[in-house]
């Protein structure tokens, strides 16, 4: 007969953004114990709000499923003496597994006799067992942890309850100081302590109680309350999913409400007002059928509709004041001018060792002239660009910035704008802290672009310079996340630079100031160890296999676009049965050239044919190779060497390389050595686990 159970955790409020990860941890951990236990079930059902998570399993065996196992043991003739008898080894295996000699009986596996026994595993009671569930509580993860009272354990929030059911039995255990029970609570103001008498009535009765458990349910909730309010209003109000998910994440039991707000507020830029209600109040804004934003803001009560208009006027009032100081700052930033705000970087500190905004604002430009110059683009570009880079962190001293910090380079555009600055320049300002996340925009202009590569390039080698390398989890400048919006960047433009020029020009500059760089060698090391490790994680976001990012990146990351073009092909190669002949040619030239000291082949010592037909094909191979390499076709150029594999089997055939004459021996291998530089200069074919089935 089957039981249900309920397990149940309750906290102080989770921060929204753990509940999603925390309810998912629980239901996949449960799932997999289960499974591991083999305890069957009919399903599991996970809940979640603030103040709790759980999962209901539903039709769990009341005992774990009874298995039979068969255990291998040694070979048959290890198992046996001369004389036929069970030596040591098949005694000491049987024991080993609870049986005796009498039990054992031969398989032949590949040819070779073993001995095996069958194991009976009877299934204990599932009642035994569910106390071990503490474990999977304990083993769930949060970005942060706190300790609280005298207890040593650390968790995301204290705990406050523990419900544990098999049908109508406590199942009992205890988690830092709280005992396991049948009680539960419903909301906060509005709810009661709610003993279950079955684990089937727990999302019924928290509903009784002023809690929707379902997650999913609570933001059908919300949603279906904006909706009734477009359709009775005739408005827009958009919905951000991420703001979504944490509104239902904050609330227990949703009532959708709106309030509005003075017209005269209108006068912000709609990116205070939205940021005032969305990243502030977690209210979604209202907007006109044509996308204009107007006057109103909708909110989410935790409770239900009673004296609904006074929570309304309530939200309305805290709007009203956090608005009001928006409009004050914003008119106080505009009496003074983008030059006021520069002196101003002069006393705010970036980093310790790094100086001051504006001596970050220095190295800035001067790396945007040196990228602007590395791509050749036309001067007013480059003008644009380094006046860009100049006003680019001048709007972080500005009031408003100082109180909504998500505006940052959004202000910076608009008080560009209004300070008289052209509206490129301005537009490069806000786009030059793009990807502002890991899958964010990327600058659209030019002028943008460049400071953007700069301002990330100057802020990962500054930090790598004097000792910050990110390590584990730790990464507090976000040198990964930028490290990734700058190879981003240069595939999406297609620039025909390698990363390693731009750290050589940034750690050139900084090679020129007053910062300690105590070992400017390992620097670079770390620097070019830093972008590969990037380089690979884009590749692998790309489902590139790891072989091949290890071939294309075993040296430099190099021009971004052009390796992932690279990797690409070789994807596709790898399990080309018609790229056999190239493959086996290119794999035993890299081979064999490791071998090899360079020295200038001398076409005086050749002895055979293949030999001169080989150093003919590569000076003809090269420089065509060559030019499809700079001109970024891997296709072509791949084309090109691959040319270089029936003459390289030609020479194979009939060449000794490791000839006994020593003059002969080291001018094969230099002609084999010339020959693998330009395979590598495409890729490291050895490190490619080819598929091919032949």
């Amino acid at each position: 007969m089957a039981k249900d159970a309920l397990f149940e955790i309750g906290l102080e409020e989770l921060p929204a953004r753990f509940v999603d990860d925390a309810e998912q941890q629980l239901l996949e951990k449960t799932e997999i114990w289960l499974k591991e236990l083999r305890i069957s079930f009919a399903s599991v059902t996970s809940y979640s709000t603030p103040r709790r998570i759980a999962v209901f399993i539903q039709d769990m065996a009341e005992e774990q499923t009874t298995i039979e196992e068969e255990a291998k043991g040694p070979a048959e003739k290890i198992a046996k003496d001369a004389e036929g008898n069970w030596t040591k080894a098949a005694i000491g295996f049987t024991k080993g597994q609870g049986k005796t000699p009498d039990d054992i009986y031969t398989k032949e596996i590949n040819g070779t006799s073993y001995i095996f026994v069958k194991k009976h595993i009877d299934g204990k009671q599932t009642k035994e067992l569910l106390p071990g569930f503490k474990e999977i509580i304990l083993a769930l993860q949060f970005a942060k942890n706190m300790r609280w009272g005298k207890q040593t354990l650390r968790y995301a929030r204290p705990i406050r309850w523990l419900v544990a059911l098999f049908d109508n039995e406590i199942i009992p255990f205890e988690i830092a100081g709280v005992r396991t029970g049948n009680q539960t609570f419903g909301h906060r103001f509005l709810g009661k302590p709610i003993t279950l008498v079955n684990p089937n009535d727990y999302a019924a009765s928290l509903a009784q109680n002023y809690v929707i458990a379902d997650a999913k349910q609570r933001e059908n909730l919300i949603v279906n309350g904006i909706k009734e309010l477009e359709r009775k209003e005739g408005f827009h109000i958009p919905v951000s999913r991420e703001l979504l998910n944490e509104v239902r994440n904050l609330v227990e039991y949703p009532t959708v409400f709106m309030g509005s707000f003075d017209e005269s507020f209108l006068k912000l830029p709609s990116e205070v007002l939205i940021t005032s209600m969305a990243e502030h109040q977690r209210y979604f804004p209202v907007k006109s059928k044509d996308g204009h934003l107007l006057p109103h803001f909708v909110g989410v009560r935790n409770g239900d509709d009673y004296k609904l208009q006074t929570v309304v006027k309530g939200n309305e009032k805290v709007l009203k004041a956090r608005l009001s100081d928006a409009q004050f700052f914003y008119e106080e930033d505009h009496k003074h001018s983008v030059n006021h705000y520069l002196q101003k970087l002069e006393k705010v500190v970036f980093q310790e060792k790094l100086g001051t905004i504006s001596d970050k604002v220095n190295r800035i430009m001067h790396i945007t002239e040196k990228l602007a110059e590395m791509l050749n683009v036309d001067n007013v570009t480059k003008q644009r660009a380094v006046r860009a880079a100049q006003i680019s962190k001048f709007d972080l001293v500005t009031n408003m910035v100082n109180e909504f910090t998500e505006l940052q380079g959004i202000m910076g555009e608009k008080y560009a704008m209004n300070f008289g600055e052209e509206k490129t320049v301005a537009k490069a300002v806000a786009e030059h802290y793009m990807p502002r996340h890991a899958n964010g925009k990327l600058p659209e202009s030019a002028e943008g672009s460049i400071v953007s590569v700069a301002d990330k390039l100057d802020t990962i080698v500054g930090c790598i310079s004097v000792g910050y390398i990110p390590t584990g989890s730790q990464d507090p400048y976000g040198l990964r996340r930028q490290a990734l919006g700058i190879l981003k960047t240069l595939q999406k433009n297609e620039w025909n630079i390698t990363v390693e020029s731009l750290l050589d020009i940034t750690l050139d500059l900084y090679q020129t100031l007053d910062i300690e760089i105590k070992d400017v060698n390992k620097v670079s090391a770390e620097l070019n160890e830093f972008f590969l490790m990037r380089a690979s994680y884009l590749m692998k976001e790309m489902s590139i296999p790891q072989d091949i990012i290890q071939a294309v990146l075993y040296k430099q990351v190099g021009i971004v676009g052009y390796t992932m073009e690279k990797a690409s092909i070789l994807s596709e190669k790898r399990n080309d049965a018609d790229f056999k002949q190239v493959q086996e040619a290119f794999t035993r030239v890299l081979n064999l050239s490791k071998k090899a000291q360079f020295t200038e082949v001398d076409e005086l010592l050749f002895e055979t044919a293949s030999e001169q037909e080989l150093f003919q094909q590569y000076l003809s191979v090269s420089a065509d190779y060559l030019d499809k390499r700079n001109s970024r076709d891997a296709n072509l150029a791949l084309e090109q060497i691959s040319k270089l594999a029936e003459p390289i089997h030609t020479f194979f055939e009939h060449n000794m390389v490791m000839a006994e004459d020593e003059k002969l021996r080291k001018n094969r291998l230099s002609l084999i050595r010339l020959v693998a530089k330009l395979i590598y200069d495409f890729a490291d074919m050895t490190r490619i686990e080819w598929k091919q089935h032949f």
